[in-house]
């Protein structure tokens, strides 16, 4: 049968930007970031890591030690995570610039409740088409939540996926990497009744319980809109609920070099909530008793809470409620640590106590 398809058309070569990739903008972004990635690195990095094919990271110095500190056994942590449906509050306020430190903290957060110092982060951006513009917001992101937490941005991967992803919008994934003396591992096991629990603040809602954020408060006839202060905060709606994740590391180090036998576990308060992420770090036939009233709810919390309506117990399940990072640490050492905390730039309450039994309860 003959073939009736024009001649030029049949001649015409196709090409990679026909089939929705384009390695040209690819490049661009590469190009873009190059400044933001060197920002982070200093001579742990290898020369030559940024385009190569792996990024190398130097763990030890010739001394074998880290940071100037001797070590007789690293072990290394590894933390990955992502920023969930957070993004789309991002696309819809068209604001890149925060998520990409949300990326980071919720790795490094993972990795220092372990006691490990972050070394590199790695990204994973994905998206339909490639926006310079929008990649290399996002990576500027990522570099500023590596300087807050003191690791190199060692690499990452730009994947262009045509027709996977809805136009404007991307996918962000992290992975991290940390070092800790293996008798210094923070695992829950010194954790003994009558401990105190000190609370750490968070910005806000974090990066977990978006989807129920989104349906509560930008779903249906009663959404709120996202350009407008909803209750006289002083910012809008989009600027609350994009403020990035809290990133602890530094205060947290600062104090476990100094104090690290005080301190006896941690706990990032992820997906989950308090009720769930807690009881993670404690002993067994141990629980915690925690006093709503001890420490300051963010207001976005209550908006949420009223709005949906959602159940006091389900907002504890699902929020940090304005606990980013818990601390136990030894009772008699609660009020000075504390106090350090303050003195380190953190919002900082004694918030509970450590008792027999099991899981978390909250008390008015």
């Amino acid at each position: 049968m003959a073939d009736d398809t024009p001649v030029d058309a049949r001649s015409k070569k196709v090409t990679y930007r026909d089939s929705g990739v384009d390695i040209d903008a690819g490049n661009e972004v590469v190009d873009r970031i190059r400044e933001a990635v060197q920002s982070t690195q200093d001579d742990r990095v290898l020369a030559g890591s940024h385009g190569a094919f792996g990024g190398f990271f130097r763990l030890l110095d010739n001394d074998g030690g880290l940071f100037g500190k001797p070590m007789k056994n690293p072990i290394l942590v590894g933390a990955t995570d992502g920023v969930g449906t957070k993004l789309k509050v991002a696309f819809s306020c068209g604001v890149l610039d925060s998520v990409g430190i949300d990326l980071v903290a919720m790795c490094v957060n993972d990795l220092i409740v372990g006691g490990a110092r972050p070394l590199f982060f790695l990204d994973y951006v994905a998206t339909g088409k490639i926006s310079a513009d929008a990649i290399a917001t996002v990576v500027e992101g990522i570099a500023e939540g590596c300087r807050q937490s003191g690791c190199a941005l060692l690499g990452g991967e730009t994947a262009e996926m045509p027709g996977f992803y809805k136009p404007g919008e991307l996918d962000l994934a992290g992975f991290s990497v940390g070092v800790v003396e293996k008798d210094e591992i923070l695992d829950g096991s010194t954790v003994r009744s009558g401990d105190k629990v000190i609370g750490l603040g968070s910005s806000g809602v974090h990066s977990n319980g978006f989807s129920l954020v989104r349906r509560v408060l930008m779903e249906g006839p009663g959404a709120l809109p996202l350009d407008q202060d909803p209750a006289g905060w002083g910012c809008t709606l989009g600027e609350e609920l994009l403020k990035p994740t809290r990133i602890y590391v530094k205060s947290l180090l600062e104090v476990l070099d100094q104090d690290r036998s005080a301190i006896h576990a941690l706990a990032h308060i992820t997906g989950g909530g308090l009720l769930e992420n807690l009881p993670r770090v404690l002993p067994e036939d141990l629980s915690i008793t925690l006093q709503r009233s001890s420490w300051e709810r963010p207001p976005i919390f209550q908006l949420i809470e009223e709005r949906g309506p959602v159940e006091e117990s389900e907002m504890d399940r699902v929020f940090n409620q304005g606990i980013g990072m818990a601390v136990i640490v030894a009772a008699d050492e609660a009020e000075r640590l504390t106090e350090r905390f303050r003195e380190l730039g953190e919002k900082a309450w004694i918030i509970g106590s450590v008792c027999e039994g099991d899981g978390v309860q909250i008390l008015p």
